[in-house]
């Protein structure tokens, strides 16, 4: 037990989440990417002095977890008595860094009169370290054709940049201004969280500030564990798939799950995922714990700010050199698994706890990148940004339309007005897609539909890999539409697919259609209102009410048909 009055810990840590976010506030300001400062790519966190986290700020959900597990394996490579004050760490070797080359995690440690009392943590998604394709990889087959990598270097030693790291990103980046721009960005979040700590240090003693971070930690993990104990107990089993690996196109890539819920853990068992993945969608084990962390949360503690304790009560098991344990030197580029994965999880749950969990979202973050040479001012141009999908309805609603996936809850889109700004790229369209949404007593929600026109030659780069299969349901409801790219829709040239790396002409059209949640109970006991309520509101058309919910709505009033509803209810759907 603290010895520390409850009063004074809640002080700190409402101090501590203050400075996380002004972490961000930092971050955002001086970013060089709209894919930090738009959408907000990024996971921050100040952690105590083993590494665990006790403050973030919600960007990406599961890089926080990940920066955890990368601090710990940083220090323990360096040594804690190599960290000095002042220094920044920059670590993007995929196997430690729970991410891709292209995440790297920038973290700083704390010091308060010599003492080692914590770190702040930075990772973003920066635009080039010499992977072998600009943009983004889809085909690598080993880690070095992946990029350069920081195994634990000192961007600052001891408040001073180190220059020769910032050479070998300055000559080993197609956009070097950009890249350094934003890792400089990643450093002065850190230096202001270390600053914002050490304040509260001097304000309460660092024995006090130490001791509040334990206790915030070991109050997370009793609400973790005061909620674990109300779920159902049981031990379920679910699979899904990856569309493919980069590699082998025509291989449809095993996410196979066992989860268990006893009285005092949860255990995440991936035993049974595919081996041999040849292509890079391998995930560092820091990810997939990551992401695990990320499901059990929103069933545990959703209403409260991260923090290590949390996960106490989680178990990941996981077979090194399966696609969910990468080893060197499997490929990791395209981390999509750790974006669809979590999904399985709730798949699993929803065979024991299907009033707890939503059925099935569109299933993926169905990004779309694109990037040139910007005729309108001769200079290389990228630009990206991740798309909205139909959340899966559940036991108290409907699933929420065109929102951003779960596995991103505190990000956003990137806004016409900057893409079209900063991009030879000309939206045509965006709205949402009608009848999407996995019919059932609780509606799927809806996808999402944007059209690019590109102006100039460029490469549109599309990272979707749930389009072979649909959203699940549950208890009777319909699967949701699933994700897909179309190519120059209506002409002679026209394609769909999915995960991709496109060389598009001046002109051409790219149509980036997200998936609908699945939904959730019998469709046919819908409240007739609520389908109309849809006709009229454009989320459901009047054939699919008839069809898909038996209910018979005027096109022109959007008014039920009573009669004709009843006669069509009336048999089975």
């Amino acid at each position: 037990m603290s010895t520390v009055d409850s009063i004074t810990i809640e002080v700190i840590r409402h101090g501590l989440l203050a400075a996380a976010e002004e972490m961000a506030r930092n971050l955002c300001r001086t970013a060089y990417n709209t894919v930090v400062y738009e959408i907000h790519d990024y996971g921050i966190g100040i952690h105590d002095a083993n590494g665990d986290v006790v403050a973030d700020a919600p960007g990406i959900a599961v890089f926080t977890r990940g920066n955890d597990h990368g601090i710990k394996k940083a220090v323990e490579f360096l040594g804690r008595d190599k960290l000095l004050p002042g220094d920044v760490i920059l670590l993007n070797y995929p196997y430690w860094s729970s991410a891709h080359t292209l995440d790297p995690l920038v973290f700083a440690p704390v010091h308060v009169d010599g003492e080692l009392i914590g770190f702040t943590s930075c990772r973003i998604h920066v635009l080039d370290l010499k992977q072998k394709d600009p943009g983004y990889v889809l085909d690598s087959t080993d880690m070095y054709q992946e990029g350069i990598f920081f195994t634990a270097a000192k961007l600052y030693r001891q408040g001073e940049m180190n220059e020769d790291i910032f050479n070998v990103v300055r000559f080993n980046s197609r956009m070097p201004e950009r890249t350094i721009g934003d890792l400089q960005a990643q450093v002065s979040a850190c230096f202001s969280g270390v600053r914002r700590t050490q304040e509260i240090a001097v304000k309460y003693g660092a024995a006090v500030l130490t001791e509040a971070m334990a206790a915030i930690n070991d109050h997370g993990e009793r609400l973790a564990r005061i909620a674990l104990a109300k779920l159902p107990q049981g031990t379920w089993t679910a699979y899904d798939f990856v569309d493919q690996d980069g590699v082998d196109l025509d291989r449809m890539i095993k996410m196979n799950v066992t989860v268990t819920v006893t009285d005092d853990e949860m255990i995440v068992d991936w035993t049974g995922s595919e081996k041999d993945v040849r292509g890079p969608i391998n995930l560092p084990v820091g990810q997939t714990e990551a992401f695990c962390s990320l499901i059990f949360k929103s069933l545990t503690t959703p209403d409260s700010p991260v923090v290590a304790g949390n996960f106490r009560p989680l178990r990941v098991i996981t077979e090194p050199g399966s696609v969910m344990h990468a080893v060197p030197p499997m490929p990791t580029f395209t981390l999509w698994t750790g974006l669809l994965g979590g999904e399985v999880v709730l798949k699993a749950l929803a065979q024991g706890m299907p009033d707890l969990v939503p059925a099935c979202s569109g299933g993926d973050v169905c990004s779309m990148m694109g990037l040139g040479v910007n005729p309108r001012n001769g200079e290389a141009w990228l630009e990206a940004t991740n798309e909205a999908v139909g959340f899966g309805g559940h036991a108290s609603g409907d699933g929420a339309d065109g929102i951003m996936h779960i596995s991103e809850p505190g990000c956003r889109n990137n806004p016409v007005e900057v893409l079209e700004t900063k991009s030879p790229m000309f939206i045509e369209s965006y709205g949402y897609r009608p009848d999407t949404g996995g019919a059932g007593r609780n509606r799927g929600g809806v996808g999402v539909q944007r059209s690019y026109r590109f102006t100039a030659p460029s490469t549109g780069i599309c990272i979707v890999y749930k389009t072979k299969t649909k959203p699940w349901s549950i208890d009777g409801g319909a699967e949701g539409d699933n994700n897909h790219i179309v190519l120059n829709p209506g002409t002679d040239r026209e394609k769909v697919t999915g995960g991709s790396y496109n060389l598009l002409d001046t002109g051409e059209v790219l149509v980036n259609n997200t998936g609908g949640g699945g939904g959730y109970g019998n469709p046919f006991d819908r409240e007739p209102s609520k389908v109309a309520a849809d006709v009229r509101n454009g989320f459901v058309s009047v054939a699919s009410a008839a069809r898909d919910y038996g209910v018979v709505v005027d096109p022109a009033t959007f008014e039920v048909d009573p009669a004709a509803t009843s006669s069509l209810r009336a048999v089975p759907a």
